[in-house]
């Protein structure tokens, strides 16, 4: 086992040890590149991972090829990058991505142009990438507008030169192999485990440390709440949290499989859940978070745990070499409070596939398409009789309209009239309590006329 974390940085290999406080492995990246190392071209926004403007670049050899994610430098901790690359915007020096922003006049004041150049970096590394649109979704821009950076982004490909990407793409994928690959232990806190008896047998010692997958909601905890985190463990190297079983009758994702990484399977359940994943966060956040990280976090306006009610999920948790499984609407017990026990984790989610003849739907409203925030969320799965209707934003946590499914055979408008008596949502500042119980039965209403979630959209 190391003490010492190992990465690159724009081609440099790099070793810290935890005996220096400036290289707090729970530090983040942002503060570590700026005042460690200079790079001050990442800036700091919105220190929370909305307005993109730290976006880098992270790589990791996959599967013999190297995968390029765009990650929020902000809200992402140190330690993370054990065996990966971090490239910033000053690795690329007239990059086609560089020359294709300054030919396509895609910036103004310039506070936001280098996460952008990372955001449409990353997107022209990845040659079967989803719309480019997408790509910069996770970046914001006040003075020059989406149209030239767009433009840039088509530009940079037809500017590439092949055959100098793959000799790239070779040279960091060697660079990444030669790194070390067991276990690290940081100062006796953060600990990156390669195994899920390594990460048990900590968390047994340490039951109160904290379980650190993509960070994208603990890194607030650094940024805004100015919290130390004491001691972690990071999942995202463990072999066994890192796998998708794709069984005939179900999913099951590992705890440390990430959104982007899980798209593809859960979208093919059905569209919706594309589609409401593809407005989870955006890319960056897609590339770092995770589904367990999703529902252990127990917020009740997490975007994944409407739908996943409404499958009638399980989560695997494991305690020491002791396993057993929860059903997702048994799982959370207040606000943010669940029955996991100290020392106890989740090692997966069980996502039941859709039988032959069942109507599905789900639907996300908020006051943004892209990267906002749920005023509510919700799921409607029929299936041989049965109704499951789940929501978030209407409760203390993500919960099924017990009353409403009961009445479901009624009638569409007993369904909605029972939603009163599930739920007695707040008002904040998303939406208000009557707003937000308005809306829930209106998408009922939406489900039972079997009007998609992108002709919502579109009306």
């Amino acid at each position: 086992m190391r003490a010492t974390l190992d990465f690159c940085l724009n081609g440099e290999a790099v070793s810290l040890g935890s005996e220096k406080t400036a290289d707090d492995p729970s530090r983040t990246l942002l503060t570590w590149l700026r005042e460690r190392r200079g790079l001050v071209g990442t800036k700091e926004g919105c220190a929370e991972g909305d307005c993109g403007a730290c976006t880098v670049v992270l790589a990791e050899n996959q599967e013999g090829s190297v995968r390029y994610l765009p990650v929020n430098s902000c809200i992402l901790c140190l330690g993370t990058l054990d065996r990966r690359e971090v490239i910033t915007v000053e690795r690329l020096k007239d990059h086609p991505v560089q020359r294709a922003m300054v030919e396509c006049h895609g910036s103004q004041c310039g506070f936001c142009t280098p996460g952008f150049v990372m955001a449409l970096y990353a997107h022209y590394k990845r040659p079967q990438a989803a719309d480019l649109r997408d790509a910069i979704a996770g970046n914001l821009c006040r003075c020059t507008g989406y149209r030239p950076i767009l433009d840039a982004g088509e530009r940079a490909r037809a500017m590439a030169d092949p055959e100098l990407e793959r000799a790239d793409d070779e040279a960091r994928r060697a660079r990444l192999a030669r790194l070390p690959r067991d276990s690290t232990l940081l100062g006796k806190r953060f600990f990156v485990p390669t195994t899920v008896d390594e990460l048990a047998g900590f968390l047994a010692e340490r039951p109160q440390a904290t379980i650190l997958a993509g960070g994208t909601d603990a890194g607030l905890w650094i940024t805004k709440q100015h919290r130390d985190l004491d001691e972690v463990a990071y999942i995202g190297r463990v072999s066994e949290l890192s796998e998708i079983e794709d069984s005939p009758g179900y999913l099951e994702i590992g705890a440390a499989v990430t959104y982007a990484e899980a798209y593809a399977a859960l979208a093919g359940i059905h569209p919706d859940i594309g589609e409401l994943l593809r407005r989870l966060g955006a890319v960056q956040v897609r590339a770092a978070g995770t589904l367990a990280g999703n529902i252990a976090n127990g917020s009740p306006i997490g975007d994944s745990m409407p739908f996943l009610l409404a499958l009638g999920a399980s989560v695997t948790l494991q305690r020491g070499s002791a396993q057993r499984s929860v059903a997702l609407e048994s799982f959370y017990t207040g606000y943010r409070k669940s029955v996991l026990l100290p020392g106890e984790f989740i090692r997966s989610v069980r996502v039941p596939k859709l039988a032959a003849g069942a109507r599905f739907a789900a639907y996300k409203l908020s006051k943004r398409f892209d990267q906002d925030i749920s005023a509510v969320c919700a799921a409607f799965h029929v299936a041989a009789g049965e109704a499951r209707f789940a929501f978030g934003g209407m409760a203390a946590t993500p919960a099924r309209a017990r009353n409403a499914e009961k009445t479901w055979p009624r009638g569409v408008d007993a369904a909605c009239a029972a939603l009163a008596e599930d739920f007695k949502p707040l008002s904040d500042q998303r939406a208000s309590a009557w707003y937000r119980l308005t809306t829930a039965q209106n998408l009922l209403r939406k489900f039972a006329l079997g009007i998609s979630s992108r002709e919502i959209l579109e009306l």
